[in-house]
């Protein structure tokens, strides 16, 4: 598919490529696993990054990368076929992370975590077993101010996301290439590309992390008054004074 080239697209290609750049996220030779999970921001993501493989002075592949957890009525065929009538490498990765939470998760634990730690080991894996040495994750800005407030308020620390990072298994980086490009750009640059997005399916879909939708209602009452506030937060992320913090391990 041609993507519909707007101011839009125009904003996000270049957020993203300067985010490329400000982070060295993506290097001559590269093999890229992105994680598609038939959400708007995974498929923004993956067609964003294979445009500007198009034209970049380097040369890196891209194969897409989905797992289908086993919840009943999750759409993978959909996604499959937008995958191959837009011709991308891609592996779709049957799993039976459903039956594991099912027996495996406490009453009063996270459903969404623990599914979001099968489906990172499965990417870990997968990525390794075809010779990706990073994954792209379509973790966009806002994900990063939420991730920042819910540790504040809800952890004690003072932690958010990174653009890249060395994954646990000590192989492979995994790289956020969307961390400048707002939410409220994502949803109509999917709506205007038709792109199918599928629920996840899962049985609290919705209604689960009650916490992050808080931050996201606090957020936007907060830009009501300060237009600015994502912004000036994410550039806080990058300006750290470890002299004005409390953490005695930064003093010595």
């Amino acid at each position: 598919m041609k993507l519909i080239a707007n101011s839009r697209y125009t904003r996000i290609k270049n957020a993203v490529g300067r985010a490329i750049a400000d982070y060295d996220l993506i290097r001559e030779g590269d093999r890229i696993a992105i994680g598609v999970s038939g959400g708007k921001d995974s498929y923004t993501l993956l067609h964003i990054l294979d445009e500007l493989r198009r034209r970049a002075p380097i040369k890196y592949d891209i194969m897409a990368i989905t797992i289908d957890s086993g919840y009943p009525g999750f759409r993978s065929d959909l996604i499959v076929k937008h995958l191959e009538e837009n011709g991308f490498n891609y592996h779709l990765e049957k799993a039976e992370h459903y039956d594991i939470i099912k027996e495996k998760r406490r009453p009063d634990s996270s459903y969404c975590s623990i599914c979001a730690r099968l489906k990172r080991g499965s990417l870990y894996t997968l990525a390794k077993k075809f010779g990706c040495n990073k994954l792209a994750l379509g973790h966009h800005l806002d994900d990063f101010i939420e991730t920042l407030l819910l540790n504040q308020f809800f952890v004690g620390s003072l932690k958010a996301m990174a653009p890249s990072m060395l994954a646990d298994n000590g192989e492979t980086t995994v790289i956020r290439p969307l961390v400048y490009v707002e939410e409220k750009e994502i949803i109509p640059f999917a709506r205007e590309n038709s792109f199918p997005v599928v629920c996840c399916c899962c049985p609290v879909c919705g209604t689960a992390d009650m916490q992050r939708k808080k931050m996201k209602q606090l957020l936007t009452e907060l830009q009501k008054s300060i237009p600015h506030i994502k912004r000036s937060m994410l550039r806080a992320l990058a300006n750290v004074q470890p002299r004005h913090l409390l953490d005695r391990r930064l003093q010595q």
